[in-house]
């Protein structure tokens, strides 16, 4: 039987980190009130990187595809198939996996496709990376979770603003003899979509509605802490595992009381809770992955390693991966 294994990550924050006495000092000056204090009490969080105006997410992607390659020791036409997950595209078409494909220079006709699960489109993607390495379709596979939120944020809406960074995560799955992805769990609930959302669209040659998000904070932190259990109990459950056999919990990095509370529910110590939320804030689909590559990277994560992979965003959608690194 084939398998897929993940054979290395990367990923990438661009230079411009603001802390959160930064922020506050930006929204001062547009009247908008907040502090250090009374972010990190409600998130965790204590800064996050902006991309420049100029720069895409498919740039982003690129940087963290380099890097993982590099860690793979491998070269980008070794890649047959690129899946990208993000909200905030280089534009509506083509993909934003196409001009990704296109700016790593490879050419021999691989599929390359976008997912658009919001904060779970990383889990998302690399379920459907998994399947489409399990039936024989790809070899080697390129997922990145890359985003620009800072692009749709409401700068005078003090409880979402503050929350959300730019910046892209990669990882490379190849087909093995041995097991890697061990099990996952995706689900969507259609009925929530609006309490997280961003409502602007495109017609007629202009926006129509809002194009920045709107989030029911309260609702959505009741929603998450709920299926994100419910997720991770039943990739455990597919895989024949049990709670005591995660050694490393890498949850969408949103909110630190929603993380913590998600691994005590999963009776984790939290020092097995991999934290990236304080430096990054929320990055959407590229914060898992840049979570896991900050693991790897600091030696914390190692091969054999059991990993629980999990998200929960806008659709509202919410996955979990059971991963054996």
């Amino acid at each position: 039987m084939i398998y897929s294994r993940i054979v290395a990550t990367g990923s990438y924050l661009p230079p411009r980190r603001l802390t959160n006495a930064d922020l506050a000092a930006e929204l001062a000056a547009k009247g908008v009130e907040t502090s250090d204090e009374w972010i990190v009490e409600r998130t965790g969080i204590r800064a996050r990187h902006f991309a420049e105006p100029e720069v895409t997410s498919s740039a982003l992607a690129f940087e963290a595809a380099h890097q993982a390659l590099s860690a793979a020791n491998l070269q980008a036409a070794d890649i047959d198939l690129i899946i990208v997950a993000t909200s905030t595209p280089d534009m509506v078409f083509p993909s934003t996996a196409t001009i990704l494909q296109n700016k790593l220079g490879i050419t021999n006709g691989c599929p390359a496709f976008d997912v658009q699960a919001v904060c779970s489109g990383f889990v998302y993607a690399l379920t459907v990376a998994d399947s489409l390495i399990k039936t024989g379709t790809a070899r080697r596979a390129l997922v990145v979770g890359t985003e620009v939120f800072s692009r749709i944020l409401d700068f005078k809406d003090r409880t979402t603003c503050v929350l959300f960074g730019d910046g892209a995560g990669a990882v490379i799955l190849e087909a093995s003899q041995e097991p890697g992805i061990l099990a996952s769990s995706l689900h969507a609930d259609g009925r929530h979509a609006g309490i997280l959302c961003t409502p602007g669209t495109v017609a007629g040659g202009s926006v129509l509605g809002d194009p920045t998000l709107k989030m029911d904070g309260p609702a959505v932190f009741k929603l998450a802490v709920g299926v994100l259990e419910a997720a991770a109990r039943s990739a455990l459950a597919k895989a024949g595992k049990t709670d005591a056999d995660i050694d490393w919990l890498i949850p969408h990095q949103a909110n630190i009381r929603i993380m913590q509370s998600t691994a005590k529910k999963l009776k984790m110590p939290l020092e097995k809770l991999i934290v990236t939320v304080d430096q990054h804030g929320n990055t959407s689909a590229a914060s898992i992955p840049l979570a896991l590559d900050s693991a790897v990277r600091a030696g914390k994560v190692k091969r054999g390693d059991t990993l629980m992979l999990e998200g929960v965003g806008g659709g509202f959608t919410w996955g979990a991966v059971l991963v054996q690194y």
